[in-house]
């Protein structure tokens, strides 16, 4: 996800704007597909799946329309959409309002490694300031270095870290 961009390179502009029910549909269908094979590397196929299902549920009760929660579409200079971004006002562990938290930020393949992942993140931390958010929290997964190389780059720091070891 990080640009081969030079830190001296302009940032492509993005406009967020909020999904469309078909455009919600199509996106947590993906999401929830992904996050069942991202449990599965911890918990057998049905255990994802219910895990998944359920997270999902506590999280977006009314789904598109529970409150604290934005489903956004990032659209490029010429109206294409370039990515997706889930943005809740509260950190999900204790429900604080200082700290928002992006739940999922996505580039479309196509539009991957061209700044279009910092342009959304940097509308994240400007709806995060907006919302009263002293702080923007996200979790990404240990293996994902290409993500954990953007976040760094735009001052994110790890605040807690679990590791686990394959027993044989």
């Amino acid at each position: 996800m990080p640009g081969t961009r030079g830190a001296g390179a302009a940032q492509p502009a993005v406009v967020l704007r909020a999904m469309t029910p078909a455009e919600f549909d199509v996106y947590i269908g993906r999401q929830l597909r992904e996050r069942v094979a991202a449990l599965t590397v911890a918990l057998a196929p049905h255990a994802a799946r219910a895990k998944a299902h359920a997270d999902h549920e506590r999280l977006l009760p009314h789904g598109r329309e529970t409150a604290g929660h934005e489903h956004l579409v990032a659209e490029n200079a010429r109206g294409r959409t370039v990515g997706q971004l889930w943005l809740g006002r509260h950190e999900p562990q204790t429900g604080s309002g200082e700290i928002a938290w992006i739940y999922d930020v996505r580039v479309e393949e196509p539009f991957r490694r061209s700044g279009y992942a910092r342009a959304i993140l940097a509308g994240a931390e400007a709806r995060a300031r907006r919302a009263g958010a002293a702080r923007l929290g996200l979790n990404v997964l240990g293996h994902n270095a290409a993500a954990i190389a953007l976040y760094e780059s735009r001052g994110y720091a790890v605040t807690a870290q679990q590791m686990a070891k394959p027993l044989d």
